[in-house]
């Protein structure tokens, strides 16, 4: 059984090839990108808020307008390390109102496969499944094509169905 000393050992290492010191900054700065271009989007009626980074599992920033706000709602536009694909999630401010949330959403298209709650969302949609990170141009595109799609149709469907 390795000790963390290994496991320590293994990172360093890995770092020390240099790869995934670039794909990580290269990926991190992408996302900034898309962050900054979006709250440069006069169309884009969310506020923004700044990077966050995982235990390099997730990079991802929150946003949200007033009507997600009243609900308690945020969304997030997350890129998942793990299965390197961007999604969209929707989630509580606290555990209770994601509890809430949850079993208000668990039935829908979203959550059809889904047999239990996230671990840090109500909702999940993969808006870009395999990304070509040779051409950001396009990949940008796409995952603004595919994050508006999808915004306007969750936000849609909760401003008709949510009145708690």
């Amino acid at each position: 059984m390795k000790n963390l000393n290994d496991y320590i050992a293994s990172y360093q290492a890995q770092l020390q090839k240099g790869d995934i010191l670039i794909a990580y900054k290269e990926l991190v700065s992408f996302v900034m990108k898309l962050r900054t271009d979006l709250k440069r989007d006069s169309s884009f009626d969310y506020s923004v808020t700044g990077i966050l980074h995982g235990y390099l599992d997730y990079t991802y920033f929150y946003f949200s307008n007033d009507f997600l706000k009243s609900k308690k709602l945020k969304f997030g536009l997350v890129l998942n390390h793990l299965e390197m694909r961007f999604e969209l999630w929707l989630l509580g401010n606290t555990a209770e109102i994601q509890k809430k949330y949850w079993t208000f959403l668990k039935e829908t298209k979203w959550n059809k496969n889904r047999m239990e709650m996230p671990d840090y969302s109500v909702l999940e949609v993969v808006l870009i499944e395999t990304p070509n990170f040779d051409d950001l141009p396009l990949l940008q595109e796409n995952i603004e094509i595919e994050l508006n799609k999808n915004l306007l149709e969750i936000s849609t469907f909760l401003y008709k169905n949510t009145n708690f």
